[in-house]
């Protein structure tokens, strides 16, 4: 499969953790996702994750004011245009930006998450799940 990439290629041979979390979640779930997050980035811990549902998007944001690597998987294709701290994060070299779909892609589906976690998982060398919903976008990586 190739993949679109942008930033440091090198956090690829780092140990990586995964984090996965479906859209629906229970309140004490996104409180422990939160704090995992900041444990892990006051750790250096590298983090690989998605930023689709609204808890991957707030534990990216969490892990992004850190100083630690972090990779990036898009459900979509590469974009054009990147949020500030994205952009100073790839400067710093410790982001990597993954997407295994074309630039032509720029929507998500359930079916472009699917692939997205699955390549989350086979990068990763551990899982941590903040939430999982049977039946859900994440259940089906697992």
């Amino acid at each position: 499969m190739n993949f679109q990439m942008l930033g440091n290629k090198d956090i690829l041979e780092l140990s990586k953790t995964a984090f996965l979390c479906s859209r629906k979640v229970p309140a004490q779930a996104i409180l422990k996702s939160y704090d995992w997050a900041k444990e892990q980035r006051e750790n250096g811990t590298c983090v690989i994750c998605g930023n689709h549902s609204q808890i991957e998007k707030d534990v990216f944001e969490i892990l992004l004011k850190g100083k630690q690597p972090l990779i990036l998987v898009l459900a979509r294709g590469m974009k054009r245009r990147w949020e500030p701290d994205i952009k100073k994060a790839v400067s710093e070299k410790r982001l990597l930006v993954i997407s295994p779909f074309t630039e032509k892609e720029k929507r998500i589906t359930k079916d472009k998450a699917a692939v997205r976690n699955k390549l989350i998982i086979e990068l990763a060398d551990q899982i941590v799940v903040g939430s999982i919903s049977k039946g859900g976008g994440s259940w089906t990586g697992f």
